[in-house]
Parts: C-alpha cells; structure tokens; sequence
C-alpha cells in the first residue's frame, strides 16, 4: 500500500498552530493522524521537542486513546461494537467472523493493507445490534454468515486512481482522513466520473460542494457560489471533521485541504477560490516512520 511522505515541516506548523496552548496535545495528535492516517514516530519526536514533553509522554498518549494509531491503517477500516447490546446478540461471533476472512485479530492490519480492524464498546445504535462499521457505513443485525458478504460491499469501487482518455488526467477515488468514509458521490458525475461531495463554509454560509474527481480539474458545483480570493473551510459530510492539511499552499501561503486516495496517498488543494495548487502524493509509506 501507498502512503503520503512525512514532511517536517507541516508537522511543524500543525504544533506551532496552537501556539503552546495549555491541554493542546491531543489536538496536535488529532491533526498529525488525520494527515498522515498515522502516527509516524518522527512526527511524535517532533511534539515532544516543539513542546516540551518527553518521547515517553507521547507514546503514553497515543496508546492510551483508541483513535490513535502507530501504525498505518488499511484501506478499510473495519469496526464490531461489542458493547453490551451488541454483545448479547452474539457480536463475538461477527468478530470471529471478521477475523477468520482477514486471518488477522482485532487491532491489527492485512498483510496487503486492504483492512484494519478494531473492536469499539458503543456505536450509540443499540437497538440495530450486532452493528459493524465499514469506513463510516454502519452494517446492522449482522450475523457471521454475512461478514464475508459486507467485506465485498465494502471492497465494491476497487478503482482507486484511473487514467482517463486524454492522457495524464486522473480520476480519484477520495474518502475523509478522519472516518475514512467514502466522498464520492455516484447520484452525480462530470464527464461521467463520481464528483467529491464535502461541505464547505465561509462568511456566515455553510453548504454543499460538489468537487471533480479529475485531478487537475478545477469545476465544482456548490449550494452557494464562492466568491474569488475567499478563503474557504471544508468539512466532511459525515464526520464533519475540518479537512485542512498542516501544509500551507506554496503560491499563496493559504491552508491546504486534504484528502485520502483509496488505496494509499493523499490528494490536496488551495482552500482559496481561484487558486489552482493541486498535490497529489503516492509517495511509499517506509519514509513515514523516520
């Protein structure tokens, strides 16, 4: 699997961001994972020096909370509540189930890092147990006989990044750094490619937008029309997570936005209407863990 190269620098910024504010770690945490899907232990060395605290204290932190990963992820990310409900409704055998498909226990990754999966006390959706998660979509009244069933569902749009007709344009396939749900939309398609549905908010106004999946094209459709030069924030529709990058756009210094390419590596581009810096990264996930 692909991944996105760590850059110093953005880690950097994500730190100096919230300018040594008092509780302000687990924050710094939360963005360098939603960056990287990880968190790579150059940039847990970089906390600790930018901030004071010891390795130590960083590696504490990031076992401590579930959220947080020292190790890449899958391209899916599997989950099997095994909270009471759930649990007297014979969710230890969904688990069973999943583990024996993707020959991996609860907390770890396929080999190809296709899957990861994790075990979670409470989806808050009781009432529809044994529930599993797939990158976001809940699965409800599951039974071990479905598992194998769901994981094809889930693997279902297996074109991740796909050349088109005129050469060197591509279609990508993105999903939310942070809940790894899907952001295509197949209800609507330019040039007849699934568009990136997010919402995006600035000056009083929050709404739809539209986005084509052509790397490199620059149309979008939105609820309300952004006007050039603003600066805008973008969020997913599911999560609702601010999809800002640590990285600052190198033509004009406005944050970037990411996104996850199915498959490994990341996708960005100029928060600023009108600006037409793009990034795509497929670079190999060994330069992670420097």
């Amino acid at each position: 699997m692909m991944g996105v190269r760590m850059n110093p620098e953005d880690v950097f910024r994500l730190v100096d961001k919230y300018n040594g504010r008092h509780g302000s770690i687990i924050s710094i945490l939360e963005d360098i994972q939603a960056t990287y899907n990880f968190l790579p232990r150059g940039a847990l060395k970089i906390v600790a020096n930018r901030t004071g605290r010891s390795l130590v204290d960083m590696y504490a932190l990031a076992t401590f909370y579930r959220n947080f990963s020292l190790k890449p992820k899958g391209r899916h990310v599997a989950s099997v509540c095994m909270g009471t409900a759930c649990h007297v409704r014979r969710s230890p055998d969904v688990l069973e189930g999943f583990e024996q498909a993707l020959a991996i226990r609860a907390g770890e990754t396929t080999r190809d890092r296709e899957f990861s999966l994790s075990t979670v006390n409470c989806l808050g959706a009781c009432a529809l147990g044994p529930v599993a998660v797939i990158d976001g979509e809940y699965y409800r009244n599951v039974k071990s006989a479905d598992v194998e069933k769901i994981l094809k569902h889930a693997c279902r749009d297996e074109n991740i990044l796909k050349m088109t007709a005129e050469e060197e344009v591509f279609a990508v396939n993105v999903s939310c750094p942070r809940c790894n749900r899907s952001l295509m939309t197949r209800e609507h398609r330019l040039d007849g490619y699934p568009m990136v549905r997010v919402t995006v908010s600035f000056h009083r106004k929050h709404g739809w937008v539209r986005l084509s999946s052509l790397y490199g094209d620059y149309r979008i459709e939105s609820e309300y029309e952004i006007p050039p030069g603003v600066i805008a924030h973008f969020f997913c529709p599911s999560c609702h997570a601010e999809l800002r990058s640590g990285r600052l756009c190198a033509s004009c210094d406005a944050p970037m936005i990411i996104l996850f390419v199915r498959g490994g590596g990341t996708v960005q581009f100029c928060s600023r209407r009108g600006c037409k810096e793009h990034m795509l990264d497929l670079a190999d996930e060994e330069h992670l863990a420097l």
